[in-house]
């Protein structure tokens, strides 16, 4: 399990472990908190084609879909 803050979160860089439409390697663009300092947002964003989707950040905790870092 990859270990992970959610405050360090914004601008963090990971590599998919199943690419699909050629989409390797994404950028998490932007996290939203609550007043709680609980994450309510992860916006991932692929570095080649600039797509945009929302991801539940504790999905990123699973190494059999995400990596930390390009590789």
């Amino acid at each position: 399990m990859n270990s992970l803050n959610p405050k360090k979160l914004l601008n963090s860089k990971w590599t998919s472990s199943h690419p699909q439409h050629k989409e390797k390697h994404f950028l998490v663009r932007e996290v939203e908190y609550d007043e709680n300092g609980l994450v309510v947002l992860c916006l991932m964003e692929a570095v080649m084609t600039k797509r945009e989707f929302e991801i539940d950040w504790r999905d990123l905790k699973n190494q059999t879909h995400w990596r930390i870092g390009w590789q």
